[in-house]
């Protein structure tokens, strides 16, 4: 088999190049991995065991900068990818007065000692379908808003980006060479792909808030887009540049690709921390929203807890939160007391009927790797039994596929009799949520004990669709390879790349 080369435009052409049938296929395969990672055993004889996934080794030069070794099997073959990460300036700033983002920068975010020469001093920006590049379907009807101009000083600035540059090699079953991939757009992609899982499944996604305006932003942002895209009716993106979040914004709608899916656009804002009033505005936008996605590399949370535990009101919607942005034990994006807030028990004292459904526990990508690299999780005191790995609470395409069609034949004859219609549930592709091993662990962190099997699982499905989720990723080489090796076959497929015969 020939070797396969994929320069970083390469990946990006297929990656822009993929439907929502391909995304879904794609991120199928990485449950599948997942969910194989989280409840097999060597035994089994499954290349995605936890057992054959080292943790990742990391080696800090005098420079400051972080190189990360990640080592990974799966089922179609091995792999290991080796990224540098250089240090965010601002992470020797100790005089900034701000708090949250403006003592952090997003994945490849500009970084500057003096936030108010990267930002608007107006309250925020709202852009619609004439302020930048429009799309092949557009969807907003806010009035443009005078951006400002960018001044000689921002100009100047030369920001030290933090986006993880490096190689992804991959080897078939026998270790033979298979491809080599340029990392930096591979795994803005494989960790937003993952994220998206449980917002797919979410009732709610009608208000979207990104904190950072980076590569895991962008790609973010274009798979909610993709997939539920014409359900999102705002998006706020929450970072210290003006002229960076507007660029995100402009190269989401930009038709570069030929190839490209089309988006949805929905209404958008801008919020910059040296706005007007700025933490009111950064409130408001917490509160209203029913997906958060938090992208920087974070040193203190981006917004308090208590913005969202501090009332009754703030506490009755359901919320899916992504923290994936901070990746070392002194890094933290969420505020501890969101999460401890997440894992608490239910008593009924606190009028918990009011408020919106939580799990007792936080998702993760990886127990193991979260408790000791996640500064949240850390930070929060949480033990191994208040988090659960996402490939607990996720089916197998095939399992998820049998039991799609037994629910279409059930439904048939629901409506044939009484003319009811099942709650929404089951999707018409894609990953799905559920299944005996995810709720015998909620039958367990459940008040309900007593549950039997089929009512634990719906009552997390309902948790997951309608509840308080937060999600936790620190990254897993096993991501990298699954995906890695999809990209790869795409491109082979759509003649992408440089194939090396007889390597």
């Amino acid at each position: 088999m020939p070797l396969t080369v994929l320069s970083d435009t390469d990946v990006r052409t297929v990656l822009h190049s993929l439907s929502k049938e391909d995304v879904l296929e794609v991120q199928q395969n990485l449950a599948d991995a997942l969910h194989y990672y989280s409840t097999t055993t060597e035994d089994d004889g499954n290349g995605c065991c936890s057992s054959y996934q080292p943790l990742r080794t990391s080696l800090k030069r005098s420079d400051g900068q972080t190189t990360l070794f990640m080592p990974a099997s799966s089922n179609e073959g091995l792999g290991v990818k080796i990224v540098t990460l250089a240090v965010p300036n601002n992470d020797t700033d100790s005089s900034a007065s701000e708090r949250g983002l403006k003592k952090s920068s997003s994945h490849g975010s500009e970084d500057t000692t003096s936030t108010s020469t990267t930002t608007t001093t107006t309250t925020t920006t709202t852009l619609s379908d004439s302020s930048t590049t429009p799309s092949s379907h557009t969807r907003s009807s806010t009035s443009a808003t005078t951006p400002p101009s960018s001044s000689p000083t921002t100009k100047s600035k030369i920001p030290q980006s933090t986006k993880p540059r490096g190689t992804l090699t991959l080897l078939d079953p026998h270790g033979s060479p298979r491809a080599l991939l340029n990392a930096e757009e591979l795994t803005g992609f494989r960790t937003a792909l993952a994220s998206v899982i449980l917002f797919k499944k979410r009732t709610n996604v009608h208000d979207v808030l990104v904190f950072g305006a980076g590569k895991q932003a962008y790609w973010h942002i274009r798979l909610s887009l993709l997939l539920r895209g014409s359900e999102m009716h705002h998006l706020t993106i929450v970072n210290r540049s003006y002229d960076r979040a507007r660029g995100l914004i402009e190269s989401l709608f930009a038709s570069s690709h030929e190839q490209e899916a089309p988006l949805y656009r929905p209404k958008i804002q801008i919020l910059t921390p040296s706005a007007r009033d700025y933490e009111l505005h950064l409130k408001t936008a917490v509160q209203a929203a029913s997906v958060i996605f938090c992208t920087t590399p974070s040193l203190t949370p981006v917004f308090p807890a208590s913005y969202l535990t501090g009332s009754h009101v703030a506490r009755k919607k359901g919320r899916y939160i992504a923290a994936i942005g901070s990746y070392k034990p002194h890094m933290r994006e969420l505020d501890p007391e969101l999460l401890k807030q997440s894992v608490a028990p239910e008593h009924a004292g606190w009028h918990f009927h009011k408020h919106a459904k939580e799990g007792g526990a936080v998702v993760v990508d990886s127990v193991d790797a979260c408790l000791k690299e996640a500064g949240e999780i850390i930070a929060a005191g949480l033990r191994s039994r208040e988090v659960v790995e996402i490939g607990e609470l996720i089916m197998l395409g095939r399992e998820a596929e049998r039991r799609r069609k037994k629910a279409e034949r059930e439904e048939r004859k629901r409506r044939e009799s009484s003319g009811e219609v099942e709650a929404e549930r089951w999707d018409e592709g894609g990953v799905e949520v559920g299944g005996k091993r995810g709720a015998k662990w909620f039958q367990k962190m459940t008040v309900g004990k007593k549950e039997v099997v089929d009512e634990a699982e719906s009552g997390l499905v309902e948790w997951l669709q309608r509840g308080n989720v937060v999600y936790k990723s620190v990254g897993l080489g096993l991501m990298d390879v699954v995906v890695g090796m999809n990209v790869v076959r795409l491109a082979d497929e759509r003649g992408v790349g440089v194939r090396v015969e007889d390597f």
